[in-house]
C-alpha cells in the first residue's frame, strides 16, 4: 500500500447516515487530511468529497437532503470535482429506490433503480468478488478474485446509461453476483461509488481509496 506524497483534503459528509469513522480511519490509513463534517462550505471546498450511508434509501435521502447534501453533491459534480458514494452513498445516486413497496426520488446522477435483491439469502452481508472493466482506475493494482465486504439487501441490476458523445468516456461498471447481477461499483468521471464497503475492506479497500487519492 502507498500513501499519498501530498496530503489531499477530504471531507467525510456527516448527515447521519453512514459509519464516518470507519471512513475517517480507513482515508487517514492511506494519508488523507479528512474531517468529518456537514458544513456547507467545508465540503464544497475540499479537494474530495466522501458520501457514506446506511440504512434505507428513503431515510438517507431525508438526511441528505435536510444537511444541503443534494447540493453539495450537484454543484461539486458540475464543477468537475470529486464525490464518492459508499453503501446506500452509491445507491441515492441513481435516479430512484423502492423499498417495501415505497419509491422515493435519488439524486439521478445516473438512471436506474435501487430495488430488492432477489437472492436465496438476504442481505447480501460479508465477502464477495467483483468483476471489474478492463482499464478500472478504481481496481488498479488489487489483484483479480480480490473479495470486498457488502452488507445490502437492495441493489441496482440494469445499468442503462449510454454516452452518445464518443468523445466521452463511458462509465465504467463493475458487477458482482449475489443471486443475480448487480452493479457493484461505478467510475464516471468526477463521480465514483461503490456498493460494497473499501473501509472494511482491508488492505483491497485501502488501495481503492488510494486509487479515488490519486485522481486529484
Amino acid at each position: 500500500m502507498t500513501r499519498m506524497k501530498t496530503a489531499k483534503k477530504v471531507v467525510v459528509l456527516d448527515y447521519g447516515f453512514g459509519n464516518v469513522r470507519s471512513a475517517e480511519r480507513a482515508l487517514a490509513r492511506v494519508g488523507a487530511d479528512v474531517e468529518i463534517t456537514r458544513d456547507y462550505d467545508t465540503a464544497m471546498n475540499a479537494d474530495g468529497l466522501l458520501v457514506p450511508g446506511v440504512g434505507a434509501f428513503s431515510a438517507c435521502m431525508a438526511g441528505l437532503k435536510e444537511a444541503r447534501g443534494d447540493w453539495i453533491v450537484g454543484r461539486r459534480l458540475s464543477g468537475g470535482r470529486p464525490v464518492m458514494g459508499i453503501c446506500v452513498g452509491m445507491q441515492i445516486l441513481f435516479a430512484r429506490g423502492v423499498e417495501h413497496g415505497v419509491e422515493t426520488e435519488g439524486l439521478d446522477e445516473w438512471p436506474g433503480t435501487v430495488g430488492p435483491l432477489k437472492a436465496p439469502v438476504i442481505p447480501h452481508m460479508g465477502w464477495n468478488t467483483v468483476e471489474p472493466p478492463e482499464g478500472s482506475e478504481l481496481f488498479a493494482g488489487v489483484d483479480p478474485g480480490e473479495r470486498f465486504y457488502f452488507v445490502h439487501s437492495y441493489a441496482v441490476t440494469d445499468w442503462s446509461l449510454e454516452t452518445a458523445n464518443p468523445a466521452l468516456r463511458a462509465p465504467a461498471v463493475t458487477w458482482s453476483t449475489h443471486g443475480e447481477r448487480f452493479v457493484a461499483a461505478v467510475e464516471n468521471g468526477a463521480l465514483w461509488a461503490t456498493q460494497f464497503h473499501p473501509e472494511k475492506s482491508g488492505d483491497a479497500g485501502a488501495q481503492l481509496l488510494t486509487n479515488w487519492l490519486k485522481t486529484f
